[in-house]
């Protein structure tokens, strides 16, 4: 069970939630369910391949009114283990036959994710080879080594009437070794960053070709077809010259140098690999696809054709992508939605059935808001004291306010429509309004905000339905 301890995999359920609890306030029912769906992960790995290949994920539907943390969970879960991740909107998607987008995009997206994932981080492992080729290109650029001219062979001459050629000087021994000599300086010159400012003059590839899309088929609609791909080495790359600096242009060159380095079909293997036994699809709406008062006509009937589309991506199956196809069938699928005009149970019998985990988040309360505005890291409270700190403007808030913004916040939920957390970017806003436009001329300030204060620019906000009707 050695695999029980390797990386963010490692982590036990209670581990995970500590994580999570850093990110998001409350919601202890949500967070302990994908923290056991992401061990139960870690444990399938560790088991043999026969009896893993029937053990499939135990997907995930959250049913919450917004702004409470359920994207949040979602993705911080994807971010602790680095899996590839995919934020979905149900409501895009439509039956196949009508205008919209095919589901099945979906695992396209994730696979791209994930071929971008592996790629950077194998770009990130060959930076040192990549900077060393990088040093020797700008090496060559700025100490060329002299041309030979190409010299007639002896048997060619007398059939084109010349005659004999002068003899060129040959290099000689003690030549190459000044010439070494004064390149490995250049280097280490470049090296300590005393050449950065100079300019030089680079060759540098562009992107080769254009992805043009295909069109005209179901399922098809991200698809691409790049031709620079497709022809491969049959069109030659089209470079071109530029003149930069030199740590300019050896940031270029190194990136060029990198994606040299790198085996694209084994990023491309690796990839696929983990979109299939790691990749965490978010679906996000999923009660928006719901026909209420379960069947109809119009429009209605889409909505249930979306979910039907849905299920075999959920239960499993092969998609197409550019990269191969991929098996959905040990993905993580996290739904998510209010249902506040339909219920779960709305959803057509097959999809409810692979969704077994469901979890209530309960809407934020008046303690819960004003936890969001200091304890997360980043918190919002933190983020304007980072942003007026760019300005030399020193900003803080007394316990008090915090209560009284949570408390104002709380009121405007229960009287207007309930936007959970995010209600607090507006009030916050609005509060900081006048401090930040006058923050450039008020350098070297340290601005206390206090109850008092609060109250006098965020009442009138509440209290005004005409003002209200404008902002969030």
């Amino acid at each position: 069970m050695t695999q029980l301890e390797q990386g963010a995999y490692g982590l036990t359920p209670r581990e995970i939630m500590a994580y999570l609890d850093r990110y998001v306030v409350g919601q202890g029912g949500a967070k302990r369910a994908v923290a056991i769906a992401l061990r139960n992960r870690m444990r399938r790995r560790a088991l043999s391949d026969e009896i893993a290949r029937e053990i499939m994920p135990k997907n995930i539907l959250m049913v919450g009114p917004t702004g409470v943390g359920k994207t949040e969970i979602a993705r911080r879960l994807a971010d602790l283990v680095n899996a590839p991740f995919v934020k979905v909107e149900a409501t895009k998607f439509t039956e196949v036959g009508y205008v919209g987008r095919d589901v099945e995009s979906i695992v396209r997206e994730l696979t791209d994710a994930a071929v971008a994932m592996v790629k950077k981080r194998r770009i990130e492992e060959v930076q040192i080879p990549a900077s060393e080729r990088a040093e020797q290109r700008i090496g060559d650029i700025l100490l060329p080594r002299p041309e030979k001219k190409a010299r007639v062979p002896e048997f060619l001459r007398a059939f084109t009437g010349g005659g004999q050629e002068p003899e060129e000087p040959e290099t000689t021994e003690e030549d190459e070794r000044l010439r070494e000599g004064t390149r490995q300086k250049l280097l280490s010159l470049l090296r300590a960053g005393k050449l950065d400012d100079r300019e030089v003059e680079v060759e540098v590839s562009e992107s080769s070709g254009m992805a043009i899309p295909l069109l005209g088929g179901a399922g098809m609609d991200s698809m691409g077809i790049n031709i620079g791909e497709m022809l491969g080495n049959l069109l030659p790359k089209k470079t071109k010259k530029r003149r930069v600096s030199v740590s300019d242009a050896k940031r270029m060159l190194q990136a060029e140098e990198a994606e040299k380095l790198i085996d694209m079909d084994s990023v491309t293997r690796e990839a696929l690999e983990t979109a299939q036994e790691e990749g965490i699809v978010f679906l996000d709406e999923i009660d928006k696809i719901v026909a209420r008062g379960g069947g109809g006509s119009g429009p209605d009937v889409s909505r249930e054709g979306v979910q039907r589309d849905l299920l075999p991506i959920v239960e499993g199956t092969a998609v197409q992508t550019k990269y191969g196809p991929v098996t959905t069938d040990h993905m993580l699928f996290i739904a998510a939605g209010a249902f506040s005009s339909v219920k779960p149970s709305d959803l057509v019998p097959e999809l409810q059935g692979r969704f077994p985990i469901r979890v209530e988040l309960q809407p934020l309360s008046c303690d819960d808001l004003a936890k969001i505005l200091v304890e997360p890291e980043n918190s919002l409270i933190r983020q304007y004291q980072a942003l007026l700190g760019v300005e030399d403007v020193t900003l803080e808030f007394d316990g008090e306010a915090i209560r009284e913004i949570a408390t104002l916040a709380e009121r405007m939920n229960a009287e207007m429509e309930n936007i959970g957390a995010r209600r607090l970017h507006t009030m916050i806003e609005y509060l900081l309004d006048e401090i930040s436009f006058t923050a450039p001329e008020r350098k070297g300030e340290r601005i206390v905000i206090g109850e008092a204060e609060v109250r006098s620019r965020l009442t009138p906000l509440i209290s005004d339905s005409d003002v209200r009707r404008y902002l969030l």
